[in-house]
Parts: structure tokens; C-alpha cells; sequence
């Protein structure tokens, strides 16, 4: 136990690092100068309230018992009665519930108040993830997805992908496209960052998939995690390399260049595709997953111009799409471990393997009900704060920068126009003090 404990506070810090710093500068690269470091703030404070919110209801709602959408909130509020040996479980899904809500900026990129951002992360992480991750995770005997349902997910592409992405789209539909959107360039500013975060997400992945363990009753603890953390560590790897293959090839033939944006795309594809069938199928398996995602996602990324949808940094062509791709390929590619042996595997054979038709069929079920779920609860939500506080910025702050009117600061504010460097307070208490004279000046 000991040495499990371990492995998992390990796969905790891995996934913790994958909202920051590596989502932060993957979306902070993509975006324009003007923008970067509110894009990179909206992940830190996702981070931060709903980290708090997890701890204080939210591992109850999800791990706390019986219910069908989730469980009562009060059972275990604050980590009452909450075992400490069961924290570092506690934390490890405490990092995805972080990274899901984090994943939604990307699509409202540019344009958004930071106090309405403020306030849609605690309603969405409320009533969106805690009853998603409930249905998926919380496998009780009424739970929707895993149980009533059986579709397979194995770290998260309903609850996290399909649940992120859709609300992405409702977010972007509802906030309205950026200034300029399909008729000025809005390249991403530092390419660097992004591909830094790309491999930054890659290796975070890692404690995303396979610490994701599922325990089988029957077959020995010791043997199950040797076999499993490797069948999910090499699933993982080889559908991110085809992911890649896949991205680049469909961008060479629809543009007729291989970009690095699109294999840093490509890298996050993949492993989006991979997540829920990480422990279900076989690395041929994976190797499909990942090139079909890699492929299917490139061109979904494309059609936002032709539907006039500002996703700004591609959070449905990738996750939406992506989770859609993996969550139903397990239909096609489970395969069965065999019984007592501790060789790991889905938990039904797929279609390819014999299995018919039925394993798809509850695939295509989790998959609508995830899309279902995201959408409304985030329609709700969003729309509220549109007729209340609302959620843009002044057109004069979209063009000047959303750094500069919403934290007073710039990312690389060479002339020392907004800031003299240290605190926020600090700097403007020096700009206002008058100058000494001589040489002190």
C-alpha cells in the first residue's frame, strides 16, 4: 500500500501540473500578446475556487453515495468522515475537476469580463462536473453512465472532454465571436509556450490515464497494477504519436503545410481520444484511436470559420471532438481481459472482437447524455450571467488588450507603461510619488 500511495501522489502531481503551468501556457502561447496573461489567470483561478469547492462538497456530491445524477453534498461536507488514507484519492480527483473547468476558457479566449469568468466557474463546477463526474466515477448502483447505462470511460472523455467541450460551445455561442473574427488575423502570439505546454500536457497525461487504476475483484492487486499501468502507459503514448501523424497529414492536404500548432493540436488530440479507452483496448486499438482522432479533429478545427463559431483556441474541434471519437471507438475496439489472469482490459468485447453491437450502443448512450447534461446546465448558466452582470468587455478594451483593462498589467510591457515592477499596489504607489531630486531621481 505503501508503494501505491506513493505511485498516486505522484500521478496527483502530474495531473495537478497539468492545468498550470501546462494548460496556462498552451492556451497563454495561442492566444494574441494583448491577451496572454488573463488566459493564463483564468486557469489559476479555476484552479483555486474549484479546488476549494471539491473539498468543501464537491468529493461528496461525487464519492459520497447512492444517486443517479449525484450524491448528497452534506454527507461528506468539508471531508467529514472522510478517512485521511482516502485523501490522496481525494486530491487525484480533485485535479480533474481543476483541469475541466480550466479547459472551458479556451473557448471564450480574448473577450470576457474576469469577474464574469469568476462566476461561472463555482456554477458549472457545481452543477455541471460534480453530478458529470458522479455518473461516470461514482459508480453506485444507480449511477447514470457507469452503471445504469455501462458505458465505459475509463479517466474522464465524457465527464471531462465531452462535458468541457459542449460547454465551450454554449459558452462561445452565447458570448459572441471576437472583434474582427474572420476578417483580421488573430494568429497566436508565441508558438514556443504552446509547444512547451504541449509537452508539458503530455507527460501530465500520464497521472491523468494511468493513475486512473480500476481494481478487479478476483484478480491479484500486485499483478493488475503491473499489468494495467503498462497496457494504459503504452495506450497513452502510442495513440498521442498517431494523433500527431493523423493531425499533419489531414493539414498538409487541406492547407497544404504541416504546422507546429497543429502537431502541438495533434499531441492534445490524442490524448483527449485516448482517455476514456485507456485501459479498455489493446495498442493496436489505441494506434487507431489516436490516428482517427488526430485526423477527425483537424478537420472539425476548420469548420468553426465555415459555421462562423469563435472558438478561439479550438476547445470543441479538439475535446468536444476528440471525446466524442474515443468515448465511441471503444465500441469498436474493447477487448476482454481474460478472466483470473490480471492481464488488463475493457470491460465487454467490441464490435471488431466479436462482441456485436451493444457495447457501441452504450458508448453513443453515455456519449448523448454527456452532451445532453453540459449543454443545458450550461446554457442555464451562461445565459444568466449575460442578462445580469454579462460577459464581455468594452469593444475599447477587446482592441487595446484585456490585460491591460481587466489586471492593468501586460505580458511584455517593455516600456514600463503600466507597471514599475513588483505588486500591482506597490507599482502604482510608486508612479504616483514624485520624483527625488539629484541623483536619486
Amino acid at each position: 500500500m505503501d508503494g501505491y500511495n506513493a505511485f498516486m501522489l505522484v500521478a496527483t502531481l502530474l495531473v495537478l501540473m497539468m492545468t498550470t503551468p501546462a494548460l496556462a501556457l498552451f492556451y497563454g502561447g495561442m492566444t494574441r500578446s494583448k491577451s496572454v496573461l488573463n488566459m493564463m489567470l483564468m486557469s489559476y483561478i479555476a484552479m483555486a475556487i474549484v479546488g476549494i469547492l471539491w473539498v468543501l462538497y464537491g468529493y461528496g456530491m461525487v464519492f459520497g453515495g447512492d444517486g443517479t445524477f449525484f450524491a448528497s453534498p452534506a454527507t461528506n461536507f468539508a471531508l467529514n468522515d472522510v478517512d485521511y488514507g482516502s485523501y490522496t484519492f481525494m486530491m487525484f480527483q480533485l485535479t480533474f475537476a481543476v483541469i475541466t473547468t480550466a479547459l472551458i476558457s479556451g473557448a471564450i479566449a480574448d473577450r470576457v469580463k474576469f469577474s464574469a469568468w469568476v462566476v461561472f466557474v463555482p456554477l458549472w463546477a457545481t452543477l455541471a462536473y460534480f453530478p458529470m463526474a458522479h455518473m461516470v466515477f461514482g459508480c453506485t448502483d444507480s449511477a447514470l453512465i457507469c452503471t445504469t447505462i455501462g458505458a465505459q470511460d475509463y479517466a474522464g472523455g465524457t465527464a471531462v472532454h465531452i462535458n468541457a467541450g459542449m460547454a465551450g460551445l454554449v459558452l462561445a455561442l452565447v458570448v459572441g465571436k471576437r472583434l474582427g473574427f474572420g476578417k483580421e488575423p488573430m494568429k497566436p502570439h508565441n508558438l514556443t509556450l504552446t509547444m512547451l505546454g504541449a509537452a508539458l500536457l503530455w507527460v501530465g497525461w500520464y497521472g491523468f490515464n494511468v493513475g486512473s487504476l480500476i481494481f478487479v475483484d478476483g484478480i491479484d492487486p500486485s499483478t493488475q497494477f503491473l499489468n494495467e499501468t503498462g497496457l494504459t502507459f503504452s495506450n497513452t503514448t502510442i495513440a498521442t504519436m498517431a494523433a500527431i501523424i493523423g493531425w499533419l497529414v489531414v493539414e498538409r492536404l487541406l492547407h497544404g503545410k504541416a504546422t507546429t500548432l497543429g502537431a502541438a493540436s495533434g499531441i492534445v488530440a490524442g490524448l483527449v481520444a485516448i482517455t476514456p479507452a485507456a485501459g479498455a483496448v489493446n495498442v493496436f486499438g489505441a494506434s487507431m484511436i489516436g490516428l482517427v482522432a488526430g485526423a477527425a479533429c483537424a478537420w472539425a478545427v476548420g469548420l468553426k470559420y465555415k459555421f462562423k463559431l469563435d472558438d478561439s483556441l479550438d476547445v470543441v474541434g479538439v475535446h468536444l471532438v476528440g471525446g466524442i471519437v474515443g468515448t465511441l471507438m471503444i465500441g469498436l475496439f474493447s477487448v476482454t481481459a481474460a478472466e483470473g489472469s490480471g492481464v488488463a482490459g475493457g470491460a465487454v468485447d467490441g464490435l471488431f472482437y466479436g462482441g456485436g453491437i451493444d457495447s457501441l450502443v452504450d458508448q453513443a448512450l453515455g456519449v448523448l447524455v454527456a452532451i445532453a447534461w453540459s449543454g443545458v446546465i450550461t446554457l442555464l448558466i451562461a445565459l444568466a450571467i449575460k442578462y445580469t452582470m454579462g460577459w464581455r468587455v468594452s469593444e475599447e478594451a477587446e482592441i487595446d488588450g484585456i490585460d491591460a483593462d481587466q489586471h492593468g498589467e501586460a505580458a511584455y510591457d517593455l516600456h514600463g507603461s503600466l507597471t514599475s515592477g513588483g505588486s500591482g499596489v506597490l507599482a502604482s504607489a510608486s508612479a504616483s510619488a514624485p520624483a527625488k531630486e539629484g541623483a536619486d531621481a
